[in-house]
């Protein structure tokens, strides 16, 4: 299909613009069209697998070995959490204001900050499992969530990891009886499948808006669209949502989803792109099994990882929805107009976001970021940092502070550091945020190095 030549200004969310760009003739001779998921639409199915993921799934939350709402002792076990997660200085921090003032320290908390929902809940969960199973074999099939110290806890209680050969996971360790703990990210459709033969008992602490991802590339999957996942293709939600999609391509990032778009223009939007070799190769860890870009781009629906940055989704959805409607509004479906399937977030993640664009509007000398190094939510917050020009430190733990006014940091691309005098002399203002999986107690440990560092120069000074 080709078009008359044409000039375009790009808008996109946040005031972000893709330059005058020329619209000559698109790669494909169809079109492509958007995926809604609301209520009043009805993607007609044109291919069904062989295995149903939502039927096994439906299946396997129904039997008598699986459980995901606790086993009757949230109370006790909420407490022993209190117990080794919360703190006093969080405590004083949100009783006046979320700022207060120790010494010559001012510390600045964002509103959302830490444990979100999802996470208490699966950590609640692990915990609860073995007050029930306190003799059985308890296993889980990678961290409960991203945070050494919550990781490290379940180590001490005996839940054990299954274990890698040659990169791939020996679930035959694990027998009949035993228990298996999913995390709060999922597990992939065939571990699940995995387990289920096994016959184990399994404890299922997904958070349930990483399952409602699931539900949207389901159905992107029953109406034969390519499911476009905005996030990182080997995190393991990310995985295990890939798992219950059908065709599907994960980008990581705006540039990414901008490659693909000018794919589908044939190089049209900025020639980003090029060649179907080159757009493989791109992608090579980052598609399903067979992935055609010439055909499995004609129909796409967009989701997303919940811990992904908020806004760089509603970008990406807006981009390919602008292209949709602009370039090939004459054969779109009409119900597609101004719609666009974008998936699910979690709450927690985008208050915690939402908190942290507000933070960095304060006065503060400098941020600390506390979170899990592998923690993909608190990369973004520091992500948000940075891009404001702040001086932000990302640790995971109160280890990295230290010894003196020295600290261990990492960077948003994953390069760790290390800064002397990292805290500048006299009075100082800290704006301090934490990832949805890090505990308060972390928080409190970091502050209190902190705290030290000061009290000591103040008695140098002295």
């Amino acid at each position: 299909m080709a078009i008359a030549p044409q000039f375009c200004r790009l808008s996109i969310g946040n005031g972000l613009c893709l330059p005058g760009t020329r619209i000559g003739t698109f790669r494909k001779p169809f079109p492509v069209r958007c995926h809604v998921s609301d209520a009043s639409s009805s993607a007609s199915s044109s291919s069904d697998s062989d295995f149903d993921t939502k039927v096994f799934r439906h299946n396997l939350t129904r039997g008598k070995n699986y459980n995901r709402k606790g086993f009757g002792h949230k109370v006790e076990t909420l407490e022993l959490m209190n117990q080794e997660y919360t703190s006093d200085v969080i405590k004083t921090l949100k009783e006046n204001g979320y700022e207060y003032t120790w010494g010559n320290v001012t510390v600045k908390l964002a509103e959302s900050y830490g444990f979100c929902w999802g996470v208490e809940r699966a950590v609640q969960i692990a915990y609860e499992a073995r007050k029930q199973f306190p003799e059985e074999k308890i296993w889980i099939t990678n961290e409960i969530i991203h945070n050494p110290t919550v990781n490290k806890r379940l180590e001490e209680m005996k839940v054990e990891y299954i274990p890698l050969g040659d990169g791939e996971k020996q679930f035959d360790v694990v027998d009949k009886g035993d228990v298996v703990i999913l995390p709060a990210f999922g597990a992939a459709v065939d571990e699940m499948l995995t387990l289920s033969e096994k016959n184990v008992q399994i404890v299922d602490t997904t958070c349930p808006w990483v399952s409602k991802v699931w539900n949207t590339v389901e159905k992107h999957k029953k109406g034969d669209y390519t499911s476009v996942i905005h996030g990182k293709y080997a995190h393991e939600e990310t995985v295990a949502t890939a798992s219950f999609a059908g065709k599907y391509i994960v980008v990581k990032s705006m540039a990414e989803a901008t490659y693909v778009c000018d794919y589908i223009l044939g190089g049209s939007l900025d020639g980003s792109s090029s060649t179907k070799e080159a757009f493989l190769e791109k992608f090579k860890f980052a598609v399903s099994k067979g992935f055609d870009p010439d055909v499995d781009l004609v129909k796409v629906g967009i989701a997303n990882q919940t811990t992904m940055l908020k806004g760089e989704t509603e970008e990406i959805a807006t981009l390919e929805l602008f292209i949709a409607t602009t370039f090939m509004a004459s054969m779109i479906e009409p119900s597609c107009i101004g719609k666009y399937e974008v998936g699910h977030r979690g709450w927690g993640i985008e208050e915690r976001q939402d908190a942290m664009y507000k933070l960095v509007e304060e006065k503060v000398d400098l941020i600390l970021v506390i979170g899990g190094w592998n923690s993909s939510n608190t990369s973004h917050l520091q992500e948000i940092a940075e891009l404001r020009g702040i001086p932000s430190y990302w640790i995971d733990s109160e280890q990295r502070i230290g010894p003196g006014n020295k600290i261990s940091f990492k960077l948003l691309h994953g390069e760790l550091v290390e800064k002397e005098n990292w805290l500048p002399e006299g009075p100082v203002t800290i704006g301090v945020t934490s990832g949805a999986s890090t505990p308060d107690k972390v928080v409190e440990d970091a502050l209190i190095k902190v705290f030290d560092i000061k009290r000591d120069e103040a008695l140098q000074l002295a």
